[in-house]
C-alpha cells in the first residue's frame, strides 16, 4: 500500500473497537436473556449490589473479549512481508 492508501489511524482503532462493542452487546443481551443476574450472583446481590453494576461489569468483560478477539484478527490481517520487515 502506498502512502496515499494508507487508512487513517482513528478509522483503524474505530474499525476495531465498534464491531467489538457491538458484538458485546448483543452477546450481553443474549446472556442475560437466558440467564438472570439473581440466579448467577445471588451472594452480590443480596450484598446490595445493583444489576446495573453488573451488568456493567460484564459488559466491559465480554468488550474486552471481543476487543482482543478483533486486535488478533487485525493483527493476523497484516502481510506477511510487513512482518518480516
Amino acid at each position: 500500500m502506498s502512502d496515499k492508501e494508507e487508512i487513517p489511524k482513528i478509522q483503524r482503532i474505530v474499525a476495531v473497537l465498534w464491531p467489538s462493542f457491538l458484538t458485546s452487546g448483543v452477546a450481553m443481551i443474549i446472556f442475560y436473556w437466558i440467564f438472570s443476574p439473581e440466579e448467577l450472583f445471588p451472594e452480590l446481590i443480596a450484598s446490595g449490589v445493583g444489576n446495573m453494576a453488573i451488568y456493567s461489569v460484564t459488559f466491559l468483560f465480554l468488550w474486552m473479549t471481543t476487543l482482543a478477539s478483533c486486535l488478533l484478527s487485525c493483527y493476523f490481517l497484516r502481510p506477511c512481508n510487513r512482518c518480516n520487515d
